[in-house]
């Protein structure tokens, strides 16, 4: 596909298909960015063989984008609420009996977390502990990315699950 037809649909369908990202994602910057990812994408795909129908492929491609895009949005959704939750246990007072609780909650959370399977606890450590990236992590281990964030997503399900059943007691 040569750049003529290229600059030809980008000018023909771009606002088209930005909007269609907009009206799913609510997030004018996030449509704009994902539609020159479609139409670079179409230009890759049109140098190696032959696009019958380009509208259709770039709202295919959009839409895929736009999908992949949410999905590592909720992976990244374990990083959130469990920091907050064990910021509570370490930002203690001064006090000897806040002292005291601080420690029976670092008591708490590590059998909580010692009760995890193996791979779990060592990624939660890794992560949690010594604060490696997800792509560190699983460089580390030799493991993927996504392993990382499912082990991650268990070992936080499972610390908030004891955590909330504290609170509730």
């Amino acid at each position: 596909m040569s750049d003529l037809d290229i600059k030809g649909l980008f000018l023909k369908h771009a606002s088209a298909v930005q909007r269609f990202l907009l009206r799913r994602s609510n997030d004018s910057q996030l449509a704009a960015d994902l539609t020159q990812e479609s139409f670079l994408r179409l230009a890759e795909q049109g140098e190696g063989g032959r696009i019958d129908n380009s509208p259709a492929y770039l709202y295919r491609t959009a839409r895929n984008l736009l999908i992949d895009h949410q999905r590592q949005q909720l992976r990244r959704k374990t990083d959130l609420l469990a920091d907050e939750q064990l910021a509570e246990i370490v930002d203690a007072g001064t006090s000897v009996e806040e002292i005291a609780a601080a420690r029976e909650g670092v008591e708490a959370l590590q059998q909580v977390i010692s009760q995890l399977p193996e791979r779990t606890r060592q990624i939660f450590h890794l992560n949690r502990i010594e604060g490696l990236t997800h792509a560190e992590v699983a460089r580390e281990l030799g493991i993927s990315d996504s392993s990382v964030q499912k082990h991650l997503a268990k070992a936080l399900a499972h610390v908030m699950a004891h955590l909330q059943g504290e609170s509730e007691q």
